[in-house]
């Protein structure tokens, strides 16, 4: 049974109880960095999985129930700022439906302002398709944005049992294929199963000793075995492209992880050993020397390729996951079935490229960008939430609590094919205004 608070918390009963949170329940392994300053990822290694654990423990072992900005990723940075999470809150406004009808804005795009300047923070959903699109971004004139059409519902594993980022076998194909379509780029799959890994590893040295200006080597790592890079999602294993270029330092090369947003040098010896592991396999050699502007018809067949109106797959096998485990009684293992779902999640994301290049190229207001940008958010957070209440049903081990995780589903079913909805008619006004591909040019006074 879930304690009960008989006075609003303190930050520091919050902290006394993430303290004794991380010690007792979760055996953290960094509590001498402990305190008030110490950073959730840096010093206490705390992923988005072990952060919902703790969300959990504090509420059923110590009645702390998180608030919604607790659950959101990087709501907080510091052990003393997450416990702020938890005082007294004032009651937020119920959710407003979107409203605000796209209007013209040529004088924005003449500006370059708001959704048509380039200042607003992309965030990166998919770590093939961000190294695709960075090289695309390096060509003037070329927009990445529609790359990442579909990409909100990109393939990945998906059982009755469980669903899967990533498993050893898994490809590229789909999306290489249509980039190489669209923009001319020659995308070559360097990386050869049939050899050894010192061998493929040989082959990459070569590749970035012969790399030109207009290539990119990209290779598929483990994260995990680079501890000196923070992020929120310490899976192990955890495959992942990134881009590498020499330096003049033979044994430093440098790591461009574009999308993560990091770049930096990186000791060979520790790059090539997170190549070294059986959980990884791939690589590519990405050249853009003759990469061109996609044509309309080929972004339409694109776009028509991946857009599915009526199904919103991530949701689906949640739900189906979900149902197995309750028509068996058993739903204790679900915290391991779901640990995927917030790498997955934020794949959604990717609406909003490509909301941003239709309002692009048929010069759309930033206002009403702005509402779906809000939309996609929520979505998003809705996403953490339905993890953090799967987490909780697990830990229960009650298949009657169910009812909140269905009830959420629910939502965030309809809430995606509102948004899905609003991408279809996007879609259709740029069909019918004659299929732009680039923003008009302001006329020259």
């Amino acid at each position: 049974m879930t304690p009960t608070l008989t006075a609003p918390p303190t930050r520091e009963r919050v902290i006394a109880a993430v303290e004794t949170v991380l010690r007792d329940r979760l055996a953290n392994r960094y509590m001498a960095k402990f305190g008030p300053d110490a950073a959730l990822g840096r010093d206490l290694a705390l992923d988005s999985l072990m952060t919902m654990n703790l969300l959990l423990h504090l509420e059923t072992d110590h009645g702390l129930v998180a608030p919604d900005s607790a659950i959101a990723t990087r709501a907080a940075e510091t052990v003393a700022e997450f416990a702020g999470l938890f005082l007294a809150q004032p009651d937020e406004a119920p959710p407003a439906t979107p409203t605000a009808a796209p209007r013209s804005a040529p004088d924005e795009a003449a500006k370059g302002e708001g959704v048509h300047g380039e200042d607003y923070v992309e965030i990166k959903v998919h770590c093939f398709i961000s190294c695709v699109a960075d090289a695309i971004k390096r060509v003037p004139g070329l927009d990445h944005r529609p790359l990442f059409f579909g990409v909100w519902d990109a393939p990945f594993i998906a059982t009755d049992e469980a669903i899967r980022y990533h498993e050893p076998g898994m490809d590229q194909e789909f999306f290489r294929a249509w980039s190489e379509r669209l923009y001319g780029l020659r995308i070559h799959p360097w990386y050869d199963a049939g050899l050894t890994k010192a061998a493929n590893i040989a082959v990459m040295r070569r590749l970035l000793t012969e790399r030109t200006g207009d290539q990119d080597v990209m290779v598929m790592l483990d994260m995990y075995h680079l501890p000196e890079r923070e992020n929120l999602l310490r899976k192990n294993p955890f495959p992942h492209f990134l881009l590498l270029e020499l330096t003049d330092d033979p044994d430093v090369l440098l790591m461009r992880d574009v999308d993560y947003r990091w770049e930096g040098p990186m000791a060979r010896e520790t790059v090539e050993r997170a190549i070294d592991q059986p959980s990884v396999a791939g690589g590519y050699l990405v050249d853009r020397s003759a990469a061109v502007a996609p044509s309309a018809a080929d972004l339409s067949a694109y776009f028509e390729a991946t857009f599915e109106p009526r199904h919103n797959r991530l949701i689906d096998a949640v739900r189906r996951i979900v149902d197995r485990c309750v028509a068996h009684g058993d739903v204790g293992g679900l915290a391991n079935a779901v640990a995927d779902l917030p790498l997955l999640s934020v794949r959604k994301y990717g609406y909003e490229h490509g909301f941003a290049f239709f309002w692009r190229v048929l010069q759309r207001d930033t206002e009403s960008f702005e509402v779906w940008c809000d939309e996609i958010e929520a979505l998003i957070q809705g996403m953490r939430t339905l993890n953090f209440e799967l987490l909780k049903l697990s830990h229960s081990g009650e298949p009657a609590r169910a009812t909140v995780v269905y009830d959420l589903l629910d939502q965030l079913d309809a809430r995606e094919r509102t948004i899905k909805d609003a991408m279809a008619a996007t879609y259709a006004a740029w069909q019918t205004s004659g299929r732009p591909v680039t923003p008009a040019r302001p006329a020259t006074p």
